[in-house]
Formats: C-alpha cells, sequence, structure tokens
C-alpha cells in the first residue's frame, strides 16, 4: 500500500476508533508514523529502537513535547492549512503545531465533546477566552468557534471583555429551560466570579487552561471550591486539550477526565523517561493521540498525572525542569 492510500485508510479507521480497537491501531499508526514521519523516524534511531520489535502500547517511545518548539512536526509531505501556535506565558517559544486539514480536527472535537455530553444543538454555547482571543493561533478558539456554530444557537458566541452580556443570555437562556455550555479560561471565570457571583444553577460551566499570567496560580481543587461557591453550581467541568493536539479529555468535575475515543494517556517514570509507569501512581503524562496521524500520534508532555485502568486520567501538575531526564536526546 503506498503512502496516500496507508494514510487514508488510517483516517477512516480512526474515526470509527473506540476501546476495542484502539491498541491495534495505534500500533498501525505507529508502523505509518516510524517511515513517513522523518523526525520520528531519527528519533528512534537515536534511541536503538526497531519498529518492528515495538508490539504493544508499552512499548512505543514517545516524542518530547519540546522538539513541537524547534520543528515543523510532519508525517508524510505536505502543505499545512492554518499552524496552531501555543501561548508561550513561559517566555518560552512557542509550540508550533501543523494542520493539515481543519475539517478532520472539527469532526473529532465535536465527537469528543458529544461522547460525554450529548449534541451540541442542546446548548448554547458561550466562549469567555480572552488570553487566547486576543492572539492568533489558537486551537482552542478554532473547537470553540466550531462548537459555536454548531450549537445553531444565534445567542451562541465569544464575549471577549462583555461579560455582563453573556449574563443576560445566560438568563434568558435559563428563563428558556435552554441548555447553556459556558467554556471559559480559568481566570475569566474568577473574574465573572468576584465581580458579578451569578446564579449559574443549571450551567455547564467548563475550565480549561490556567492564570495565564493573569493571577496566581492555584490547585484545581482551589478553583473548582471558589467557582462553586461563587456561581451555585455542584460541580465545574474541565475540558485537558493542547496546542499539540487534535483530541481532548473532559472532565464532569473532581477533575478525573474521561479521553475522546482517540486518545489515551499514560505514564512514565519521572526519572526514566522510558520507563513505563503503572496505573494509578503518579508519573509524567505521555499521550497517545490518533487524530495526530499528519504530525506525531506519541507525545511525550511535560504535565504530572496518573490515569487508571478504565483510561480515566488526572492532571495534577507540571514537571520541573531539573526532573527532565534523558527523553531530550534532539532537544539539546
Amino acid at each position: 500500500m503506498d503512502q496516500k492510500s496507508h494514510r487514508l485508510t488510517l483516517l477512516s479507521r480512526i474515526e470509527q476508533a473506540d476501546a476495542d480497537n484502539f491498541e491495534a491501531l495505534a500500533l498501525e499508526v505507529f508502523a505509518y508514523q516510524a517511515t513517513a514521519n522523518v523526525l520520528y523516524a531519527r528519533y528512534l534511531s537515536l534511541l536503538g529502537v526497531q519498529p518492528a520489535s515495538v508490539d504493544r502500547l508499552e512499548t512505543i517511545p514517545f516524542l518530547p513535547i519540546g522538539l513541537f518548539k524547534k520543528y515543523e512536526i510532519q508525517t508524510g509531505s505536505w502543505s499545512p492549512e492554518r499552524v496552531f501556535t501555543s501561548s508561550g506565558t513561559t517566555g518560552a517559544d512557542a509550540g508550533r503545531h501543523l494542520l493539515r486539514d481543519g475539517a478532520f480536527y472539527r469532526r473529532n472535537a465535536r465527537r469528543a465533546f458529544e461522547a460525554q455530553y450529548g449534541p451540541l444543538t442542546d446548548y448554547c454555547v458561550l466562549a469567555l477566552l480572552p488570553a487566547y482571543l486576543e492572539r492568533s493561533g489558537s486551537s482552542l478558539v478554532f473547537m470553540a468557534q466550531d462548537f459555536i456554530e454548531q450549537s445553531g444557537d444565534a445567542d451562541s458566541g465569544f464575549f471577549l471583555n462583555d461579560m455582563e452580556g453573556l449574563l443576560d443570555v445566560v438568563r434568558r437562556k435559563q428563563d428558556a429551560g435552554r441548555r447553556v455550555l459556558l467554556l471559559g479560561v480559568s481566570f475569566a471565570l474568577l473574574d465573572l466570579s468576584e465581580q458579578y457571583a451569578p446564579d449559574l444553577r443549571g450551567v455547564v460551566v467548563m475550565e480549561t487552561g490556567g492564570m495565564k499570567g493573569r493571577r496566581r496560580e492555584l490547585t484545581r481543587a482551589e478553583l473548582h471550591e471558589t467557582l462553586c461557591a461563587a456561581f451555585g453550581v455542584e460541580a465545574i467541568h474541565s475540558e485537558y486539550g493542547m496546542t499539540e493536539l487534535l483530541s481532548q479529555g473532559y472532565s464532569p468535575g473532581q477533575g478525573i477526565f474521561w479521553p475522546a475515543p482517540t486518545l489515551r494517556v499514560r505514564t512514565r517514570e519521572i526519572t526514566d523517561p522510558l520507563a513505563p509507569q503503572q496505573a494509578e501512581k503518579n508519573g509524567a503524562i505521555n499521550i497517545i493521540d490518533l487524530a495526530n496521524v499528519d504530525t506525531i500520534s506519541f507525545v511525550a508532555t511535560d504535565d504530572l498525572g496518573r490515569y487508571y485502568p478504565d483510561n480515566r486520567f488526572e492532571v495534577i501538575g507540571r514537571l520541573d525542569a531539573s526532573d527532565i531526564r534523558g527523553c531530550n536526546l534532539m532537544v539539546e
């Protein structure tokens, strides 16, 4: 099978990914990227890994996420439709993720959300994402725009600084019995809670991202406790995604995430990046994102967390630079 046909076959199967076929499909994607992705092939060579020896998820090597800052990562040769860039709030160079097919990404993101929350047409979607709207290249804004369009609700939209306008829509939808999804960056939700303390009962309040340098960082538990008290809701939902991924995880509360059908989280030992960590033990997060078939599906992130046998996962913090060992063969 030539590379073009192989890719099309994989894309079709990835759109049907589920728990039963995930591992077999991940191994197929690995075999494809091990030959068609020049950067990944070089990384495997530096590690001394023969692709034919990789026969289960636990033996797949993960590419360090820092390489998105240094290379244009592609599987195959193609021209990007757009380029997503990370926020770079730490002052470091921004990560760049090349997008080959925006329609595929949008379908995959819808599937991830609707698997947990039902059809987007059931919601009025309100996006409070000031830090993301104020720059270009945000994958979150790209996704939120599609959710807004898919909702079919004329009142759905972005609210950069217009919190009173946002709350007016919320009140009207509450009165009409219409479901509302409020997707907000953490610091903006805190601003909303402190300035207005609105009654958001019945609203799916979903936080994403951190403080983006606007506020002191809080633990997720502290953030959720504060927002629940201010909004009168029982739980704060969360979205887990990043510039370097095309799949998301969602938490209905308590910071326990369910992954998209195309996403799996595994962990590695903090001081040995090539050693898998056991389920339910803290480690550095590795991500398998089948939707990244055109870039790289196996990403070693700088997040800390744990995963569970049923594929749920938690994110508990970030790796300190001093914790990173050995996985940066191509970053130095």
